[in-house]
């Protein structure tokens, strides 16, 4: 089964490892050509995926990107804005460069590669698809990440502004992912998500305030993206789909627990 993606051409930003790694590899099984980005060149991708050295948050590196896609390619269907993160600083202690840089890379480079992706989507019978990798930290507190939750909500919004101005001929969501298993540099899966949090009681803790039980695998971020890019989402835009397993437990719900007194609910 190939998902309605034959003939297909995609970039995933920052897709040579972890999740945009996951996500280009089910991209290319179900049949789309692929293409993938970052800053550093990987030591290996799988066959059929290519690479593109380009730093996504230059507006000039975009541009030049994208040319290059539609002098290869000749067309774009899907765009996965991908590419993202920060480090743990305190909002006390962050300096306004560090800031700048953290919002540049999880706001505006999503918005660079938006507008030059609209360019070629816009002139195609068939349209696009536009698919922003999002983040709990964006709809909740994100003490430590400040300016990551607060570009991961700049996002959210802007993925319904463009929803709304580029129907019906491009369609953008929203993935608001949660914590998700990542690699470390041999490839291995390991709980990276968790390093911030403390040691393994409280790893343990995190995970067990997880409805699911556990984080996520990065194909059970590949799997919805497959979905909004296909015909099955051909309504669907201006969507964020939460990906978090459940969310986290309240805290209040723990409290009530350890009450030996709280009222019987039938």
């Amino acid at each position: 089964m190939t998902d309605g993606l034959e003939g297909q051409v995609a970039l995933v930003t920052g897709g040579t490892r972890g999740i945009g790694r996951a996500i280009a590899e089910r991209l290319r099984a179900a049949g789309a050509e692929v293409a993938v980005c970052a800053r550093g060149k990987p030591e290996a991708l799988p066959e059929g995926i290519a690479f593109h050295q380009a730093d996504v948050r230059d507006p000039e590196a975009v541009s030049t990107l994208f040319d290059r896609l539609r002098a290869a390619y000749g067309r774009l269907d899907l765009l996965v804005n991908n590419a993202g993160g920060s480090p743990y600083v305190e909002a006390a202690t962050a300096s306004p460069r560090f800031s700048r840089a953290i919002i540049e890379l999880n706001l505006l480079a999503p918005l660079y590669c938006a507008q030059a992706a609209h360019l070629i989507m816009r002139e195609q019978p068939g349209g696009g698809s536009i698919v922003n990798i999002g983040s709990v930290s964006g709809v909740r507190p994100s003490p430590g990440t400040a300016a990551y939750g607060a570009a991961k909500a700049g996002l959210s919004s802007l993925t319904r502004s463009l929803a709304a101005e580029w129907a019906p001929k491009v369609r953008v969501n929203c993935l608001v992912v949660g914590l998700v298993l990542t690699e470390d540099s041999t490839g291995a899966a390991t709980d990276a998500a968790l390093d911030h949090y403390g040691d393994e009681s409280a790893r343990r803790a995190l995970t067990a305030a997880i409805p699911m039980g556990r984080l996520a695998h990065p194909d059970e971020i590949a799997d919805p993206v497959l979905f909004l890019a296909s015909p099955g989402a051909r309504y669907i835009t201006g969507a964020d789909l939460h990906i978090h397993g459940g969310g986290e437990r309240p805290p209040h719900l723990y409290a009530a627990e350890s009450r030996t007194d709280h009222p019987k609910v039938n």
